[in-house]
């Protein structure tokens, strides 16, 4: 099937001078050599999010603008020989090969998305009664800060700490710049470390969460019941399945691709060699010794969650 349809393409490109009418209305630019079609344009429109009524001729100016640079800039590139330079070569292959492999796991993801049943929808929602009908949102106050040197030793320091202003007064005598305000964690969207850690917590309980990037220290004010029912229920349910059905795929393609390769020299002693378990973000630890899975953004979950709306 490929095969023929890249010899239907290079066949339409050698009869162009033949049969001109067969791209009449779809060049749209030349530059130098090259032609701009309307399927370019439009797929650019698409890469960029721009739907159909937004397409504005200022829009249009701006994204044709774009493609005619790089077929220019292209050119040059071609002219100066850098397509045949060693690196240049392997990231082009390296980019035809991202793209097509990720084509791949976004269909055979969608058809197998497909066989997501009501029920299974039902049975998600009635297995996690957190994520719905007992959902809450815990309302914080919150300290963070980027990630310090010694985050342990500052750990270590304040696990005794009662109060946020504590952790202020320490983040000061440290010269630790912070910010320091309210925010809100949903319980719909929490790792299960942090849901259970935060629900069996004591009144005067602060909690230190951190990753690669940020790191807080929040106390829970208030708890808001907020049950996902209906519709939206049903909708993030759907998301959460499909969610899981994306790393189930991703696993079992990962383990399928390492059982077909066959390695040479001393690649096969390193590639089947056990090393340790993956590790994630730095643990996060919560005040009361409780060790909440790594989060970011203030509170927010590490993943590909979505919140529920309401």
């Amino acid at each position: 099937m490929m095969c023929a349809l890249f010899a239907a393409i290079v066949l339409a490109g050698c009869g162009k001078k033949q049969d001109a009418t067969a791209v009449v209305g779809q060049v749209i630019a030349h530059v130098g050599p090259d032609d701009v079609t309307q399927q370019e344009l439009d797929n650019e429109m698409r890469l960029a999010n721009v739907p159909a009524d937004k397409r504005s001729d200022e829009v249009v100016k701006a994204v044709l603008s774009r493609i005619v640079e790089r077929k220019y800039l292209v050119q040059q590139a071609i002219a100066a020989k850098l397509d045949r330079e060693p690196t240049q070569h392997l990231d082009l292959l390296r980019s035809r090969e991202q793209i097509l492999a990720g084509a791949f796991v976004q269909r055979d993801l969608a058809s197998k998305a497909t066989s997501i049943s009501t029920n299974d929808i039902d049975s998600y929602i009635q297995a996690h009664p957190i994520q719905f009908a007992k959902r809450q949102l815990y309302q914080i106050e919150q300290i963070s800060f980027p990630p310090q040197p010694n985050m342990d030793a500052l750990a270590a320091s304040t696990k005794d700490f009662k109060s946020l202003d504590q952790v202020e007064a320490k983040l000061n005598q440290l010269n630790i710049k912070f910010s320091r305000g309210t925010g809100a964690m949903d319980t719909a969207t929490l790792p299960p470390e942090i849901e259970k850690a935060i629900e069996a917590r004591k009144p005067d309980d602060i909690f230190f969460i951190r990753s690669r990037t940020s790191a807080s220290f929040f106390k829970v004010t208030s708890v808001d019941d907020k049950p996902l029912t209906g519709d939206e229920a049903q909708q993030f349910a759907k998301r959460e399945l499909r969610n899981d059905l994306a790393k189930k795929t991703a696993a079992e393609t990962y383990t399928a691709a390492l059982a077909t390769a066959k390695y040479e020299g001393d690649y096969g002693r390193i590639m089947t060699a056990s090393t340790p378990a993956a590790t994630e973000a730095p643990a996060a630890e919560g005040q009361t010794g409780e060790k909440p899975a790594a989060t970011e953004n203030g509170g927010k979950p590490e993943g590909d969650k979505e919140a529920p709306k309401n």
